[in-house]
């Protein structure tokens, strides 16, 4: 298994919570995709994109389950995984309140 992360503020992990399906934030329906993190990524993404968001839900999936994932350059070219299509309940192993370190 080679986990990915999915951060979530608190009123979007409430509405993925009821309605079973996350078709992305506003940043994710800009670009067409869900941006997700590696383990090593999340915490400069929580920085650069969450600072101060209170109560932030950081959701575990299996990048090996997941289709279709591309994993293409980002920030300085880095390789960060991006799933195009919506997330489904089914596709989360883990949901924990993030904590940075």
């Amino acid at each position: 298994m080679q986990p990915v992360i999915k951060l979530l503020r608190p009123h979007e992990w409430a509405q993925f919570h009821a309605d079973g399906h996350f078709a992305g934030s506003p940043d994710d329906l800009r670009d067409g995709y869900i941006h997700l993190s590696t383990p090593d990524q999340v915490a400069p993404t929580a920085a650069k994109w969450f600072a101060g968001v209170e109560g932030l839900m950081a959701l575990t999936l299996d990048a090996d389950a997941l289709a279709p994932l591309k994993w293409e350059p980002a920030r300085g070219g880095v390789l960060f995984p991006h799933l195009y299509r919506p997330l489904l309940l089914g596709d989360v192993l883990d949901a924990a309140p993030f904590a940075a370190g």
